[in-house]
């Protein structure tokens, strides 16, 4: 598990931890690629990367087992790890009463509707093709960001 920004401030007004995001991929370049262009957008929110989906899901528990859990805003997942893929994931995740309610949004290089249409059906929140340049993915990052947590107001 690698974590960046790893201070999370807590809102006065609400006593609520601020949103972060919990990012599952498995190569370490588009790790860096993607903490980069969320630098790059000017956001300083924690991000916490997963490098497969046995580490997310174990990340996950361990919220579960918290006596304060602190859930992610949303979580951006990779479909093709090791030791778990994202579909795999995806189900596991909505299935649990619990963390159902976190927003998923998959990222990958994978365009085949097929695929596409099993994420969905899982319960995925959205559906993103990593974009091919780095400025589109500055574009996509801050998109995100601003609808997770600017726009959308999320249960947990």
């Amino acid at each position: 598990m690698i974590v960046k920004n790893e201070l999370i401030a807590t809102d006065k007004q609400n006593g609520k931890s601020q949103p972060y995001i919990l990012i599952a991929e498995d190569d370490a370049d588009d790790r860096f690629l993607l903490e980069t262009a969320f630098e790059e957008s000017g956001f300083t929110d924690k991000i916490v990367f997963a490098e497969n989906g046995v580490d997310l899901l174990d990340y996950l528990n361990n919220q579960l087992s918290d006596s304060t859990p602190r859930f992610p805003a949303f979580i951006l997942l990779d479909l093709n790890m090791p030791k778990k893929d994202g579909r795999e994931v995806l189900k596991e995740i909505k299935q649990h009463p619990v963390l159902r309610k976190i927003p998923v949004v998959v990222f990958t290089t994978t365009k085949h509707e097929k695929d596409i249409s099993k994420c969905y059906e899982l319960g995925a929140n959205s559906y993103i093709v990593k974009p091919a340049s780095f400025d589109d993915l500055v574009r996509v990052v801050a998109t995100l960001r601003n609808y997770w947590f600017v726009t959308s107001t999320y249960p947990i």
